[in-house]
């Protein structure tokens, strides 16, 4: 609105270093009633108001991905930045049960043989980094939505003992009755369907329209190698995925029997 630093701050009755160091982001924390005040100064519409106000009730919370860059290999801290943005995944994983649905346990049993050499502190550091992710699907305010395809042979590896295998079964089950999410296995019966089969994990990220993080971000393919990962922006790869992620989709167990399942094998662990 062409406003000067006086005037914007003669407007909104607080001193022009105030203002200053409003504008440059030193305040710890802002006022809910100045970003009211500024936006409708303003000008601004109503729902992006409310979108800076509620960026705003997290400025004195440092996002809890950052300094994980030392934890966590090349490229993942990126993908975590684009996850917690996100309103939907689409995920398959054909040899371990998805890092999103792992329980505590299974974390600790896949951790120990990839990072032997790393101490204790520095493995139970990234173990709760990675709780702290998974945070996403059970938040209070706009829960991530996922549906996660698991080919049946993560569900008959065992990791760690039997008692920890029960457990993330089940865990994982009870995760599938959440109502923004879907669990659903890829069977041995099914082989291997489609023809772009085998395939290595992949998650899609959506974003929404409206992106806090991420201003009208395109959808992303993300995956991940023993050497790397590679993200996949291109219409063209995006078409592939949702293709394969279709057509693994058709070939799984609709949720329920899914569900049921994963409870019986977990049964057997525990036997």
């Amino acid at each position: 609105m062409g406003f000067t630093l006086e005037q914007a701050a003669q407007e909104m009755e607080m001193s022009k270093t105030a203002l200053i160091r409003l504008e440059k982001g030193h305040n710890e924390k802002v006022k809910l009633r100045d970003v009211e005040g500024f936006g409708r100064l303003y000008e601004l519409d109503d729902i992006y108001i409310e979108d800076l106000k509620e960026l705003a009730q997290q400025t004195a919370t440092k996002s809890w991905w950052n300094g994980t860059r030392r934890t966590f290999r090349g490229g993942f801290t990126t993908y975590l930045r684009l996850e917690s943005a996100a309103s939907h995944l689409s995920a398959f994983q054909p040899s371990i049960i998805p890092g999103l649905l792992q329980s505590l346990e299974y974390m600790r049993a896949v951790e120990r043989p990839f990072f032997s050499q790393d101490t204790q502190e520095s493995v139970e550091r990234r173990i709760a980094l990675r709780m702290r992710r998974a945070a996403i699907l059970t938040r209070r305010n706009s829960p991530v939505s996922a549906e996660f395809l698991v080919h049946e042979s993560a569900l008959h590896t065992q990791v760690g003992p039997a008692a920890v295998m029960s457990t993330q079964l089940r865990h994982m089950a009870d995760m599938s009755t959440l109502p923004n999410l879907a669990v659903r296995i890829l069977p041995f019966a099914a082989g291997f369907p489609g023809k772009w089969n085998p395939v290595l994990p992949y998650i899609i990220l959506d974003f929404p329209e409206r992106s806090r993080e991420f201003q009208n971000e395109p959808p992303v393919v993300y995956t991940e190698t023993t050497t790397g990962s590679m993200f996949f922006e291109s219409i063209g790869d995006l078409a592939i995925y949702r293709d394969i992620h279709e057509t693994l989709q058709g070939a799984t167990l609709d949720e329920q029997r899914s569900r049921d399942l994963l409870r019986q094998i977990a049964r057997r662990y525990r036997s």
